[in-house]
């Protein structure tokens, strides 16, 4: 059997950090966005290892541990394609949980940009949850694969959900916001990397002075109106990334100066977006981008 699934990237349309947990996390309130420009999957397992699986899943003895064999492969070079791939780490998970002894081939054609800021890691993670739930028949609920994913990190059950969402505690704590309206989203990765733990660490809760109007972004969503929607866009991790990446500041302000209603980084960044009304505007910026050299790697996409 062969199951293609697409996994789409996020960005923030508000970012807010409340406080640093005693256990290390951090406490959020955010609005996050599916975009589509997403990566494919493709999970291919032997119809004999499925048929075997589901004749003989009440006699499986989960506390064994899974020797099965996971194979990853990728159109990109630049990501882990072992064990430490959240992908291979989520299948093992389920296979462990639920006692399922059958090899896997995966294939990820990876369009969402490496650390990006998109969530690129935990959609694939969320594909693969849903991926061996369907192959197998497993049956689990949208909850019950969140919690499975909250335990591989703390984005990958609004990836699970998969659409427009008030995320709050450290991210697992999802309510149902009324998506983007009608707009175009230009994207752009500057050529850096951004590790997202040495921002969160060098975040100083504390000493913020200002506190994104996530309530306000709310009401617009609901109101539709992107305008007061594009007004409330921020993100408090702008306060680490930019000092250290000046780059990121000027695709802000450049995006805006090309037409955007407004621009900020999307999760610990790199990634800036911006908000346009025309498509034809949200293209010219791109190239100018592009034409500048400030990022190889820019889309304009829609809300999904």
């Amino acid at each position: 059997m062969k199951l293609m699934l697409k996994a789409y990237a996020k960005v923030n349309l508000a970012l807010d950090v409340l406080r640093r947990r005693p256990d290390g996390y951090h406490d959020v309130k955010m609005i996050m966005q599916n975009i589509d420009l997403y990566d494919v999957l493709t999970f291919s397992v032997a119809d004999e290892d499925i048929n075997n699986y589901r004749e003989k899943k009440k006699e499986n003895d989960n506390s064994k541990k899974c020797k099965a064999e996971i194979t990853l492969n990728s159109n990109k070079s630049n990501i882990p394609l072992d064990e430490n791939n959240l992908i291979c780490k989520a299948v093992r998970l389920m296979y462990e949980e639920y006692g399922i002894e059958a090899d896997m081939d995966i294939y990820l054609e990876k369009n969402i940009p490496v650390e990006a800021g998109m969530a690129g890691g935990s959609t694939d993670c969320a594909a693969a949850i849903k991926a061996v739930n369907e192959i197998f028949g497993l049956k689990l609920s949208e909850k019950e694969m969140m919690e499975i994913g909250v335990k591989l990190g703390a984005d990958v059950p609004f990836c699970i959900m998969a659409r427009t969402a008030l995320s709050e505690g450290i991210g697992e704590k999802l309510s149902d916001v009324k998506k983007l309206p009608k707009c175009h989203v230009l994207v752009a990765k500057p050529p850096i990397s951004v590790s997202t733990g040495m921002v969160y660490k060098n975040l100083k809760c504390d000493e913020l002075k200002k506190h994104p109007d996530v309530d306000g972004m709310i009401e617009a969503l609901s109101n539709e109106d992107l305008n007061k929607t594009a007004t409330c866009m921020e993100n408090v991790l702008e306060t680490v990334t930019v000092k250290l990446y000046p780059k990121i500041e000027e695709l802000k302000n450049i995006m805006k100066e090309q037409g955007a209603l407004n621009a900020i980084m999307s999760g610990s960044g790199p990634t800036v977006f911006g908000l346009f009304t025309s498509e034809e505007t949200a293209n010219e910026a791109k190239k100018y981008i592009a034409d500048k050299g400030l990022s190889n790697e820019v889309y304009v996409v829609k809300p999904v």
